[in-house]
């Protein structure tokens, strides 16, 4: 049971007392349905409410996918007024108030904050968050993320991390804690035990922290003890395993019953509460996800992960299937009811920490429509494009390209790469942002055409029977990508359209080419040829702005490598 007096909920004799006569009220079905974090996946309020009443599920929280801050706000708005206890609502604010809101501040994801190397640019990020999050009825944000990039397949790490040096991680998480939680919001650090390692994800298979424990230790764990320590209120327990810790603290475990911290009793009660002393509340991560579904049966995973240490299960497969299961366990004694108590009790201490139980008699859970005007406010902007300026990376220039000029370089072949949204980004078409900036400042240039790829006709074309003859139109070739992971996606390659690779960049000795990647930095794994390289983090009109700015020479780049942008290739740096 944790001690509800200490860090990080501190609570008041008072905030106590509302805990255990709130418990102590409750019957089976109540405890149960508190136990769930469903996910809001349709913005009309009646959808969401009629599949509670088909479920019989009253749960404990939502988070919702991003809507437009006013179709959030009075959604929440409703839950909290229909709710007999006040609900948790959470979002991933990970990259700024767009995590929630459609219309919120786009301000850069973490890899793009990394990369200034400025501990203020994390904090304001985490007020962006939560002052945006806040104005649409948020809560609670699952961010920051504590991964480490160490590994450059993985399919989702990558830009939603701060890098692959640890103690730059946990300086830029603190400072977006801070920033967050001055805001009134808190925290869900995560994927624990630690992604990165693995070049897997665990959307999609069960993955593995590989680290032996002394480097673990070094490592995510100095990242985790320094946020609980600076007062992190809630982790979010993944879908990954740890075997040196697991065996460590079980001696003798089999292989094969080694699980998944959504699962481990080793890791989320002996590691994480026990060693770490965490005194906050664990969540899931999506118990949807194959890492976790996977692992064992369904009707005994319900269960047993509230067994493990868990105390919130986050979003569903069938929400009346799985309520079920989680009563049957109770039924069982597969989930004991002193566990039940505990996990509830931890639930409700974090809802009086956020004075959630006081903001519903004030009518004050969530604000009215004048809090929107935050959304995406001028300050806001102003700081984000600030953050760009900071956060562009020369990654190479070995050809001395830079700055392009109209008198050398005024005619540009523009190969577009992907820009078609990804992983929690269903926008795209930024490279038309980039196209307007280089064409307000006197330059021409011409979109390569895809279509003459394709039919048998492309064996016949210029492309193939005299590509040099083609590129002495042009002064410069230039590609941009825009290429996001996404968690169906496992692997963060390029993909060329023609098998002989007509749009690779094979004349790089013929004519000056540039490589600008605004949402991957790890590319120069397949275009090593190219001399000069830019990484810009995130797929923004403040990332093409400041990207514009720097390439003419108008501004210098600032920016700092937080990953290895040449993926340990010797060649990649020429």
């Amino acid at each position: 049971m944790l001690n509800l007096k200490a860090k990080p909920f501190n609570l008041s004799a008072a905030d106590i007392r509302w805990v255990q006569s709130t418990l102590a009220g409750m019957d089976l079905a109540t405890k149960v349905g508190q136990l769930f974090c469903l996910v809001i996946v349709n913005p009309d309020p009646n959808d969401t409410l009629q599949k509670m009443r088909e479920a019989g599920v009253k749960p404990g929280g939502y988070m919702s996918r991003p809507f437009p801050g006013a179709q959030v706000q009075s959604l929440y708005r409703l839950l909290q007024e229909q709710a007999e206890i006040p609900l948790l609502l959470a979002a991933n604010l990970e990259k700024g108030g767009d995590g929630i809101a459609m219309d919120g501040t786009a301000y850069g994801t973490q890899l793009q904050i990394a990369a200034t190397d400025d501990e203020t640019m994390a904090y304001r990020l985490g007020l962006i968050a939560g002052r945006e999050g806040r104005a649409v009825g948020c809560n609670w944000a699952f961010a920051p993320v504590l991964d480490i990039d160490y590994n450059f397949h993985n399919p989702i790490t990558n830009t939603r991390t701060y890098g692959s040096n640890p103690e730059r991680v946990l300086r830029m998480a603190r400072e977006y804690m801070r920033g967050l939680q001055e805001s009134g919001l808190a925290v869900s650090i995560k994927h624990w035990p630690g992604d990165g390692v693995d070049g897997r994800d665990q959307h999609l298979v069960t993955s593995v922290n590989t680290l032996l424990v002394e480097d673990w230790d070094a490592t995510y764990g100095m990242i985790y003890q320094g946020m609980i320590d600076a007062g992190a209120e809630t982790v979010m327990s993944a879908h990954i395993m740890q075997p040196a810790y697991t065996r460590k603290l079980n001696p003798g475990i089999q292989d094969v019953d080694i699980m998944p911290a959504s699962l481990s009793p080793e890791l989320n009660i002996q590691l994480l509460r026990e060693q770490m002393g965490f005194n906050g509340l664990v969540v899931t991560d999506a118990t949807s996800m194959a890492g976790m579904t996977s692992a064992m049966p369904r009707e005994k995973a319900v269960p047993a992960s509230i067994m493990a240490g868990n105390d919130i299960f986050l979003f569903t497969v069938n929400l009346k299937q799985d309520y079920e299961f989680m009563l049957k366990g109770v039924e069982t004694g597969a989930l004991t009811m002193e566990r039940l108590d505990e996990a509830v009790t931890n639930i409700l201490a974090f809802k009086a920490y956020l004075k959630l139980h006081t903001r519903k008699a004030e009518g004050t859970l969530v604000p009215d429509e004048s809090a929107l005007s935050i959304l995406n406010c001028e300050e806001h902007r102003a700081w984000a494009r600030e953050c760009a300026d900071k956060a562009v990376t020369l990654v190479k220039d070995t050809q001395a390209l830079l700055p392009l000029t109209v008198e050398k370089h005024k005619r540009i072949l523009l190969y577009v790469l992907g820009d078609a949204g990804g992983y929690m980004d269903e926008g795209g078409g930024i490279n038309t942002k980039f196209i307007q900036r280089l064409v307000e400042n006197g330059f021409e240039v011409e979109k390569f055409d895809y279509s003459q790829l394709s039919g048998m006709n492309m064996w016949n074309s210029v492309l193939m029977t005299d590509p040099l003859g083609r590129l002495k139109n042009y002064d410069l070739v230039l590609y941009f990508a825009s290429l996001k992971t996404a968690s169906n996606q496992t692997t963060v390659r390029i993909n060329w359209a023609q098998p002989m690779g007509a749009d690779v960049p094979k004349f790089v000795h013929d004519i000056p080419t540039l490589f600008v990647s605004v949402d991957n930095p790890y590319h120069l794994q397949d275009v090593p040829m190219v001399k000069t390289f830019v990484n810009g983090y995130t797929s923004s009109q403040y990332v093409v702005d400041a990207l514009v700015e720097k390439l003419l020479g108008k501004s210098p780049f600032k920016g700092i490598n937080p990953i290895d942008p040449f993926c340990g290739l010797w060649d990649a740096k020429l």
